[in-house]
């Protein structure tokens, strides 16, 4: 295993826990291969408990390199290129923009690229700003077959200490809750002038919990979840909640984004982000889901009027 804790699964179906419900999402009838890895974990649980644990960590860790689609290259094809060393390999850079000009840093989801970030890249540019976006640990054109929260906000605190003057940081649910857990922080201290977050989790147990039960894992895979984040990393799994770190790292302006229909990310997990972070604005949307808030034409105007 990995020594760290690893993400939230943007594309695991869920049950929400009680405290913040969401749709239930569930295959009519499970492909074969999740069948099969059910079944495997079931067994394994029943006569191997540390092994079964340790298996589906590293299910939870590993993200699938997905195909490539027909836009994301030429949502590319502008950028100028470059990669940053970090300890889990190099982590691809892609930037628009003049170089003087103040950065806004795009952070993108699991199993997503820099790519998925197209409808805001022309908008930030109009803007006046330089727009810097990385493909995280294990995605995209970036090193690695396995990562975990602290090993990609540690790629995009690498990332943003190259930069120069960051103006904003923009992430999308597993790239909100890695910005906003570690937190990821400016040089000399500096506080964020803004952030703006799209359909980010509440914090790790909730992802474990709705991971545990898409798998069918036994319920005490939550509570071996939350001990191995801490022998791993000396902190609580509480501790890296989005609601609970973010606030430490003193930004001056955070704008939650969250879609009441999402399918993924329960809105009340929004709700929760926005209430216990002082002075946060909460814009919720109907109808878009957890991905397409992404590319909405109104979502990208009201973050790119925020970032101001």
């Amino acid at each position: 295993m990995t020594n760290t804790f690893s993400p939230a699964h943007d594309y695991f179906p869920l049950e929400a826990p009680a405290r913040s419900a969401a749709p239930r999402v569930r295959y009519p009838s499970p492909p074969a291969g999740l069948r099969l890895l059910r079944g495997q974990l079931k067994v394994l649980s029943l006569l191997a408990p540390g092994l079964a644990f340790r298996r589906a960590w590293e299910v939870f860790c590993t993200p699938r390199r997905l195909p490539q689609k027909d836009w994301e290259a030429p949502a590319l094809a502008d950028a100028r290129r470059r990669t940053v060393t970090y300890e889990t390999g190099p982590v691809a850079v892609y930037e628009w923009g003049k170089a003087a000009a103040p950065a806004v840093v795009l952070v993108h989801g699991w199993e997503h690229r820099a790519s998925f970030w197209r409808a805001w890249v022309q908008a930030l540019l109009a803007a006046g700003y330089r727009v810097v976006a990385l493909d995280g640990p294990a995605h995209g054109a970036s090193a690695g077959k396995m990562t975990t929260l602290t090993d990609f906000g540690g790629a995009v605190q690498a990332v943003v200490d190259t930069v120069g003057e960051v103006r904003a940081i923009v992430a999308h649910s597993f790239g909100g809750a890695s910005v906003a857990g570690l937190p990821v922080r400016l040089a000399g201290g500096q506080p964020l002038p803004r952030l703006v977050l799209l359909s980010t989790p509440i914090g790790p147990r909730a992802v474990a919990g709705r991971f545990a039960d898409f798998l069918h894992l036994p319920k005490t895979f939550v509570e071996q979840f939350a001990q191995y984040v801490q022998q791993a990393t000396g902190r609580t799994a509480e501790s890296f909640g989005a609601a609970v770190a973010g606030p430490t790292a003193g930004t001056e302006r955070v704008l939650v984004l969250h879609d009441e229909d999402d399918e993924i990310i329960p809105f009340a997990e929004g709700r929760q982000i926005a209430a216990a972070w002082p002075g946060a604005v909460l814009h919720a949307t109907k109808g878009l889901g957890h991905n397409r808030i992404l590319r909405d034409a109104a979502v990208v105007q009201a973050g790119v009027a925020f970032i101001g």
